[in-house]
């Protein structure tokens, strides 16, 4: 029986990642600090800052969302209110 694609990956990744842990371990505190500094670094470089018109579009796309799920809780708090005061009386 042949391994999958999945299981040949998560076993060739596992000595790596033990390999990882253990130089992260002879690392100093201020070291740890830096590879930190730096993976955030790396991170902020792929950060896509929308144009103007994809801005204005997203935000429309919430106002219109967050419009609809208000409108949505205020029918349902209306009408469990209405059946509420039906079932108790006044």
């Amino acid at each position: 029986m042949s391994e999958s694609p999945s299981e040949s990956v998560s076993a060739s990744s596992a000595p790596a990642a033990k390999k990882r842990s253990a130089s992260s371990d002879k690392r100093g505190f201020f070291g740890r600090i830096a590879l930190f500094v730096r993976q955030v670094v790396a991170e902020l470089k792929k950060v896509h800052t929308p144009t103007r018109s994809e801005l204005f579009t997203y935000t429309a796309v919430v106002i219109v969302f967050v419009a609809a799920i208000m409108a949505f809780v205020t029918l349902l708090d209306f009408g469990i209110g209405k059946l509420v005061l039906w079932v108790f009386g006044n």
